[in-house]
């Protein structure tokens, strides 16, 4: 009787075992997928991350579930006409960079598998009367061939159950801190790079190693110290600091973070910038101004036309200058002349004398100046003169010309 049971649980726990596991999350309902990646049951978590990694560029994938074919299914878009769902696939191959991209039709009867004896269907599309009809056949996935010129292709009929497209994995891929990087700062908002800067920190000593440009391929800033650990810091004026900690020991090219990649022999490194936020403060440090003057230096149109950029991406925003000067000793003020020329000391100069708090109030005055100039409504900015006041290092120092800013709050958003 015993010996009975014990196979009864045994022939159980057989039954149990090939019982096909649930899948997670949305079944695809009717109609044309663009896919870009397939996973079978139990590889949820390689699908969920290559969704954030598409997702991380300003993409918006998603996976669902085909009933029929049992295969998840990672998706740029769904569309309910067939020939749009076409053209939005070969798009997603010539610019996307999708160049397996494919359509999956998804019919009423979803859930029911194809018969093995069902003939491929093929479609014929004849999108203008003047040109030849074009042919729509689902290429099998065993061999990803090139598509042939005036070749449109698309999925209808069952793939051999046996070949996954899963998402390319790093194969050779060098360790972080061998390679090389490239810094990618990106406005969310419309996913558009954007201009700045990442400073390399030694997180131990915390101390600046290196400042480098964004979008530019170099090889990655070893910190030599003991424990490996790096402070990457992305900025760009008009937006928020992104920081980044991590140990380049611990990097692994088989687990990266969210916000890494490897591509083309190449780490990419993104920073999510965002617009600052009311009661944010920016200061201008790349805006300079010649000796007892408010008239600006030539260098200073980079920074400036950043902050008109910033003016412009939203008509909401109001800001307060605020200038501050090295000191509170009374002393020549030299200001713009009638020909409003900001960046040179021109014949019509006005010289002049007053307190530091006016110096730094004729300085803030420049800025404000040039960008209602630039079309920026007068309403719009509002200044603050604090001379000496609040001084950011001793004004005998070798810091002591960082003292002489103008710095940004935002207002109103």
């Amino acid at each position: 009787m015993r010996g009975y049971v014990g196979t009864l649980i045994l022939l159980g726990a057989s039954f149990l075992s090939f019982t096909d596991p649930t899948p997670k999350g949305e079944y695809l309902q009717k109609g044309h997928y663009i896919v870009v990646a397939a996973y079978r049951i139990g590889q949820e978590k390689y699908m969920e991350n290559y969704v954030a990694q598409l997702n991380s560029t300003g993409l918006h994938a998603k996976h669902g579930y085909d009933a029929g074919r049992k295969f998840y299914y990672v998706y740029l878009d769904y569309y309910a006409d067939f020939n749009e769902s076409i053209d939005q696939m070969l798009k997603a191959r010539k610019e996307g960079g999708f160049e397996r991209a494919w359509v999956r039709v998804m019919k009423e009867n979803y859930g029911v598998s194809t018969s093995s004896t069902e003939k491929p269907s093929e479609t014929k599309v004849n999108p203008d009367n003047n040109t030849s009809v074009l042919t729509i056949i689902e290429p099998k996935p065993v061999v990803q061939e090139e598509p042939k010129k005036e070749e449109y292709f698309a999925v209808e009929t069952k793939p051999e159950p046996d070949i996954v497209f899963e998402e390319p994995k790093p194969k050779g891929t060098l360790a972080l801190k061998e390679a090389n990087v490239l810094f990618y700062l990106y406005n969310p908002t419309n996913s558009k790079p954007i201009e700045g800067e990442v400073e390399l920190v030694d997180s131990d000593m915390s101390r600046l190693i290196k400042k480098v440009k964004a979008h530019e391929v170099m090889p990655m800033v070893d910190p030599r110290n003991k424990s490996g650990k790096i402070t990457l810091i992305g900025s760009s004026f008009g937006f928020r600091k992104v920081q980044y900690d991590f140990n380049l020991n611990e990097i692994k090219p088989d687990s990266l973070p969210e916000h890494i990649e490897w591509k083309d022999d190449k780490y990419i490194i993104r920073f999510d910038m965002a617009r600052l936020h009311r009661g944010d403060i920016e200061t201008l440090y790349n805006v300079y101004f010649f000796n007892d003057a408010a008239v600006m230096l030539p260098e200073s149109k980079y920074e400036l036309n950043k902050l008109l950029d910033f003016m412009n991406s939203n008509d909401r925003y109001k800001i307060m200058l605020h200038g501050h000067t090295n000191g509170n000793a009374r002393g020549k003020i030299v200001t713009m002349g009638p020909s409003q020329n900001f960046f040179e000391l021109s014949n019509d100069v006005v010289n002049g004398t007053g307190s530091a708090k006016e110096l730094s109030e004729a300085r803030a005055q420049a800025i404000k100046d040039w960008l209602v100039a630039n079309g920026i409504a007068d309403s719009r900015i509002s200044i603050k003169a604090w001379g000496g006041n609040r001084m950011l290092h001793d004004k005998n120092s070798n810091n002591a010309r960082r003292n002489v800013r103008v710095e940004v709050e935002v207002l109103e958003e």
